[in-house]
């Protein structure tokens, strides 16, 4: 049985991916980290280690915001939303992202 590989994320694309995960709307942070493998078909896994620093960070630059709620399991969790400031700044990242997945692309496909 071959497992896929998965991939550790660069800061700058965690914080991108989070942005774009919460713009369907608040969040746990355990929730994000489910939707990001779960949309990259399970290539892509955010760590513990990785995921709540960049909430935390995203939260300090004030592009998101965090509440106490409970979750589906009726435990509580702090769920994490997008600001208006969030919002813009996944927009400013949005076409940065994009040139970043050509360049690679371009990488994995050089002869």
């Amino acid at each position: 049985m071959s497992q896929q590989p998965r991939l550790d994320l660069l800061q700058g694309t965690l914080d991108l991916l989070i942005l774009r995960t919460l713009q369907a709307g608040p969040m746990h942070g355990w929730a994000v980290s489910e939707r990001i493998q779960q949309i990259s078909q399970e290539v892509l896994k955010v760590n513990q280690g990785s995921l709540y620093p960049a909430l935390h960070r995203l939260e300090h630059q004030g592009w998101v915001k965090a509440e106490w709620g409970v979750s589906e399991l009726g435990r509580r969790a702090r769920f994490y939303q997008l600001t208006v400031a969030g919002r813009k700044q996944l927009e400013l990242e949005w076409e940065d992202g994009e040139k970043l997945a050509a360049a690679l692309g371009r990488v994995m496909r050089m002869a």
